[in-house]
Parts: C-alpha cells; sequence; structure tokens
C-alpha cells in the first residue's frame, strides 16, 4: 500500500528534473510544450488572453485550441488564475473531455500573460493537477524571458530604424532635421568626424558596433547600413576616434576581429557626410586587399572645383524640370524627394529601393519619371547618368555659394573645358598611370565606354570576363577607389576623361 504514494513522488521528481532539464534551453516554450503533450497524452498550447492561439506543441491542431481561447478572455476579464470547464472535446471512448486552463501571469490584473491550455488529458485528474503545476510554473519563467528577448529585439530594430532615418536625412541634405532626431535619441551628431564602412564577417555587426561605441566613449553615430547587410556605418567625432590606450580605431577591429575590413574617411564636416561615406567606401575597396585589412581615404578628389558659376548655372538648368516638378496627388514624391531617389539610384543602382525603403517597382517608376523630366537616360547611360551625377553635386554646393549667373549657355562641354577642371581630372588618373598596371588605362578606358559593363568590356579588349574583373580590381586598387561595387567611382572617372578629351 506504501509502494504508490512513493511511486507517485519519484514520477514527480522525475517530471520536475525534465522540466528543469528542458527550461535551460535557449529557446524552451515549445520543448516543454511538446513535452507536456507526449506526457499527458492532451492537445496543448498557449493561448492569449485577446482570444488567439498563440503557440502549440508538436502535432496539437490550433483548432483544438480554440474554446481555450474563447475562455481565456473570460477568465483574464474576471481576474481568475485557472479553470477546468467541460468541453475539452472528446476522449477515444467518445466521453467527454475536460480543458484545463493556468494563467502563466503574477497576481496583476495588468498582466497579459497567456494561459496554459490543456485540452482531452488521459491522465488522472488528480495527477494532472499536479504536473499542470509543476510545468505552468517552468513555462511562465521561460515565456518572461522570450517574451523579454522579443521586446529587446523590436525595442533594437525601432532604434536601428530611427538611427537610419537620421542617416538618410544626412545623405539627403536635411541636416538640421537629422540633428533634431538624434538629439533625441542621443548621442549628438559630431560637427566634424571621420565616416567608418566596416565590412563585418558571420554575424558580428553587434560586437563590432559596441568596440565602436566603447572607443569612442559613446559619442560615436553607428548604424547598420540599409542596403549592405554586412556593413556597419559610423560618424566618428574626429577628436575622439583615436585614444592613448587604443590609437587607432580601424586597426583595433580588424586585430580583434578576423576576416574584418574597414574604410575610413578624411575629417568632412556633418553636411558632408555622404561626401565622408564614398570615401570610405572607396578606402574599404582598398582594404580589401590590404595586409592589415583596414584603409583610409587619402587623395584630393574634391568636384567643388567644378562648382564655378557657369557649373552651378548648368546643374540648375539641368535639374529644373525636376525641381520645378508638381505632383500631381499628395502621395506622389515631390522634388526633393525624387532628388533623392536619383541620388540613391546613382550611387545604388537596384538596391536603392532598400535604402529608400520602396517596391523595386515604385523606385522603377520614379526613375522613368526622372527620365522624362530630365531628358536623360539615368537608367543605363553612364554618359548620361554621368551628368546627372555631377548636376546633383553642383546643386548641393550651391546652396553655400550666391545666386551664380553665366555669360552665355552653359553645358557640360563647357563646365569641363577650364584650366581648373583639366588639372582635376589629371589628378584622378595619376595614380593609375604612375601604378605600372598592365593595360590600367586602357582597361577602365574600355570599361566607361561600355557603359561600366564588363561582358561589353570583355569583348572590346578581347580578353576573357575574369581577366576583365582582374584587370579592374587592379585598377581600385591603384586608384584607392571602388570600380566594381556601388558606390563606384566610374562617373568621376569619365567625367574626367571627358575633361581631357579622351571619351
Amino acid at each position: 500500500m506504501g509502494s504508490a504514494p512513493t511511486e507517485t513522488r519519484t514520477g514527480r521528481v522525475d517530471d520536475v528534473l525534465a522540466l528543469a532539464r528542458l527550461a535551460a534551453e535557449r529557446r524552451a516554450v515549445r520543448p516543454i510544450l511538446d513535452w507536456l503533450a507526449a506526457r499527458s497524452g492532451a492537445a496543448v498550447g498557449l493561448v492569449g488572453t485577446g482570444g488567439e492561439v498563440l503557440v502549440t506543441a508538436g502535432g496539437t491542431d490550433p483548432g483544438a485550441l480554440g474554446h481555450a481561447a474563447v475562455a481565456a478572455v473570460g477568465l483574464h476579464r474576471r481576474g481568475t488564475p485557472s479553470a477546468v470547464l467541460g468541453d475539452g472535446g472528446s476522449d477515444g471512448d467518445g466521453r467527454a473531455a475536460t480543458l484545463h486552463l493556468v494563467s502563466l501571469g503574477l497576481e496583476d490584473a495588468a498582466d497579459q500573460a497567456p494561459f496554459l491550455a490543456v485540452a482531452g488529458a488521459a491522465r488522472e485528474p488528480r495527477h494532472l493537477s499536479v504536473l499542470l503545476s509543476d510545468a505552468s510554473r517552468a513555462l511562465a519563467l521561460c515565456w518572461r524571458v522570450e517574451e523579454a528577448e522579443r521586446n529587446r529585439r523590436r525595442v533594437e530594430f525601432a532604434e536601428a530604424h530611427s538611427r537610419e532615418a537620421v542617416l538618410h536625412l544626412l545623405m539627403v541634405g536635411s541636416v538640421p532635421a537629422a540633428q533634431r532626431v538624434a538629439g533625441a535619441l542621443g548621442p549628438a551628431l559630431p560637427p566634424l568626424n571621420r565616416v567608418y564602412v566596416v565590412e563585418c564577417p558571420g554575424n558580428r555587426r553587434r560586437e563590432i558596433a559596441v568596440r565602436i561605441a566603447r572607443t569612442s566613449r559613446g559619442k560615436a553615430w553607428i548604424v547598420p547600413c540599409p542596403v549592405r547587410p554586412n556593413h556597419l556605418i559610423a560618424l566618428v567625432p574626429a577628436d575622439s576616434a583615436e585614444t592613448p590606450d587604443e590609437p587607432q580605431l580601424d586597426r583595433l577591429i580588424t586585430r580583434h576581429i578576423p576576416g574584418c575590413r574597414v574604410g575610413v574617411s578624411a575629417e568632412v564636416a556633418l553636411r558632408d557626410t555622404p561626401i565622408g561615406y564614398e570615401q570610405a567606401f572607396h578606402a574599404l575597396a582598398v582594404a580589401r586587399s590590404a595586409p592589415e585589412g583596414c584603409a583610409s581615404f587619402g587623395r584630393h578628389t574634391d568636384i567643388s572645383v567644378l562648382s564655378t558659376p557657369e557649373g552651378r548655372v548648368w546643374a540648375a538648368e539641368l535639374l529644373g524640370p525636376c525641381l520645378r516638378y508638381a505632383p500631381p496627388r499628395r502621395a506622389d514624391p515631390g522634388p526633393q524627394e525624387l532628388l533623392g531617389t536619383l541620388g540613391s539610384w546613382l550611387s545604388f543602382g537596384g538596391a536603392a529601393s532598400r535604402h529608400l525603403k520602396i517596391h523595386r517597382n515604385t523606385l522603377a517608376a520614379r526613375v522613368r519619371l526622372l527620365e522624362e523630366l530630365l531628358g536623360l537616360e539615368v537608367g543605363r547611360g553612364l554618359a548620361d547618368q554621368s551628368a546627372a551625377w555631377l548636376a546633383l553635386q553642383l546643386h548641393a554646393t550651391a546652396q553655400w555659394h550666391p545666386p551664380a549667373t553665366a555669360d552665355g549657355p552653359a553645358d557640360l562641354r563647357t563646365v569641363l573645358d577650364t584650366t581648373a577642371a583639366r588639372v582635376w581630372a589629371q589628378v584622378q588618373l595619376r595614380p593609375l598611370e604612375q601604378a605600372n598596371v598592365t593595360a590600367g588605362p586602357e582597361t577602365v578606358l574600355a570599361w566607361l565606354r561600355a557603359d561600366a559593363r564588363l561582358p561589353a568590356t570583355a569583348a572590346d579588349l578581347g580578353i576573357s570576363l575574369p581577366g576583365a574583373r582582374k584587370r579592374l580590381a587592379r585598377a581600385e586598387e591603384a586608384l584607392g577607389r571602388s570600380l566594381l561595387r556601388a558606390p563606384s567611382a566610374k562617373y568621376e572617372l569619365w567625367l574626367a576623361m571627358r575633361a581631357l578629351r579622351r571619351l
């Protein structure tokens, strides 16, 4: 007669140990439900206080817990922590089965924790009540851990998107708006900074972000790249990028995280963040083949030398139809949004849809509208794309200059046919000409003539496609600029060749 209680106690100890082992897993809620379903021979799941089935054990039809979901709403409203109802389906012999509901919440009327639902259990009620009591305590703890993790991810997702919005405002020139949003989120945007573009191995962006934040004493503005999932962008204040203990942030990152690559811009003002990003991206192209895995942008390629009065007039005339565009509907993009789309398209191509957070069909429609307004083939023609790119650069510099006037009609030939433009062009191409790269200038010229398309370049040079790619990769190293990956220096190189009358 004394053996039954002993067996019962032994069975409960085994159950508690099993629950403890399952609760130690990273995501333990579903494994515990699966174990409970097998142990009780019932349909098991979690139902929310709003009347929804949240999670079910493997093999449990969510429809079997429909009554439990409805009943949970009433129990929660009345503040009832548990109940045994008579509509849990039927057992194998056709007899009515019971439905057990146990709240996983604390004694708090506002607690929205779900109910554990067990329908049609095969065990004796006395043994089942003990089992559910033990299982519900383990489930309550595990549910709260998983819910905290879900909330953390939601907050992290929202913060990442807010920071991404600030970066987007900087990239389109809305500095005051970016500063206001950043001031609310913290830290404040640095007035003078270096832009870091980090190519992260595997899933280590968070680890790298933490290291940058610690080294910059929390002053860096760090944003996961919205276009490339393995890139991290950081605006690091110029006065905090180096510390006595850790003098070089880029080398610190690559030293501690093998396989990481870092490109660093020159010091740029906040309004020049787009320039800093392109500089850092070009430096990243060099870093991929550098022994230390990092590189800084050191060459002077300032496009502002072309910002003459004639250049600004030409840019205003070229972009005028877009600037004067009145959208037929309120929901349609206005002039500034179209210019932002144009800049993103020229920088990222088809990936601009991810950068702008719009559908690819919406992007295609905007590009077609821009082509109609500007009279340019910005969708594929490198000559027209280069002209549009230069117009955007000169339009951005116009706000820092008085209104410009020109003596005669302004066109691209006039803008590029100056001594300053030719000197600028020679600076762009000199590293390639001095690097002793096999057929480097000829390969780049053929690539530009082929609208930056590799197959056409290879055919024109009479070499294989991998051969053309290798030549351009060596040209990237010589120039210190990205050519094959966007944002590419192809527009500047095309304009330089045109200014030197090689195109």
